[in-house]
């Protein structure tokens, strides 16, 4: 499995788990990192500790706050998917790189992890 492959894993591993789902902040909102392809992703971690790594990377005064996954799958996934956006997982590295889905795919992974 790829370094992404496992992130991935681990992301819906951990959050079914944990039930909570870290992200990204600042007052003006989550970073949305545009992709090769043209679509944005809105990233989120399984772990503070993840999140933190980010937060430091990007830097630009991003702070670390964390949302109920029951909260994320019912009001954040929908957002995002009306508003075209991808979810990214657990991105990590130098670059913040990693796997994105569609809010559909994260709902059916998160389904499949029950």
């Amino acid at each position: 499995m790829s370094q992404s492959g496992s992130q991935a894993a681990a992301f819906f591993r951990d959050v079914r788990q944990s039930g909570v789902v870290w992200f990204v902040r600042d007052d003006e909102g989550s970073p949305a990192p545009l992709g090769a392809d043209g679509t944005r992703s809105l990233p989120f971690w399984s772990t503070s500790a993840r999140a933190q790594r980010a937060a430091k990377i990007w830097g630009d005064g991003l702070r670390v706050e964390s949302m109920p996954l029951d909260a994320w799958r019912d009001g954040e996934l929908p957002d995002a998917a009306e508003e075209g956006f991808l979810i990214g997982v657990n991105w990590s590295g130098p670059r913040l790189v990693g796997w994105s889905f569609t809010p559909t795919e994260v709902l059916n992974r998160l389904a499949a992890a029950d």
